[in-house]
């Protein structure tokens, strides 16, 4: 049976990621975009409310950058507590048809990229996806009705969003002093994140439906 030639980016801004180049593109955000855009776009806080697609619909789902922020915990207006990253991913499971894939990508413990940004409320590390994966998920205990097939999670490289460059003055003196030591902390920083290897985790999960 062929997958549906559709793809549906979370979080995705102005400009949604396609990474498996299917025909018809698709992006939720909590935010209309501003102007026209070439793709259909629907308003939708995933944190709150379902992904508002149909069961089985699309081929395949991406999230770069997105999963760490949807919170492990939050109120459920009764006085309880509900799992919204759980929920996410179930939704996910749902909206996909049988075969259909998730691509994700996302800063992973322990490295800094993971932490530094306060918004950040979700830490991936390389073992979270097990409670979405094989015979008997261990998401189960807190609601996950789907069911995931690894086709690979692994550690890679992305793009920085941050670029630091040290000036080069010309003058001597406390400024030239300043500029060298800038320079030594750049090499240390540099020195400790390769020994951590690649921040960025990529879960590619394909979903297993009867």
């Amino acid at each position: 049976m062929s997958l549906p030639d559709s793809h549906l980016d979370l979080g995705c801004g102005e400009h949604p990621r396609n990474p498996y180049g299917r025909g018809t593109l698709y992006g939720v955000d909590i935010r209309a975009p501003e102007g026209a855009v070439a793709y259909e776009h629907r308003v939708a806080n995933l944190v709150l409310e379902p992904i508002p697609f149909a069961d089985s619909s699309l081929g395949s789902v991406s999230a770069f950058d997105y999963l760490e922020h949807v919170p492990r915990l939050f109120p459920d207006g009764r006085g309880g507590t509900r799992f919204p990253f759980v929920q996410l991913m179930d939704e996910i499971w749902r909206v996909l048809a049988p075969g259909g894939r998730l691509y994700a990508l996302t800063p992973a413990y322990p490295h800094p990229e993971a932490f530094v940004d306060p918004t950040h409320v979700n830490i991936i590390t390389d073992e979270s996806h097990t409670y979405f994966c094989g015979e008997t998920p261990l998401g189960r205990m807190y609601g996950f009705r789907g069911r995931f097939r690894v086709i690979r999670v692994q550690r890679t490289e992305r793009a920085s969003a941050y670029s630091a460059a040290a000036g080069s003055p010309q003058n001597h003196g406390p400024a030239k002093r300043a500029a060298r030591s800038l320079r030594r902390w750049i090499r240390f920083l540099r020195g400790k994140r390769a020994q951590l290897g690649p921040a960025w985790l990529l879960w590619e999960l394909e979903a297993v439906k009867p």
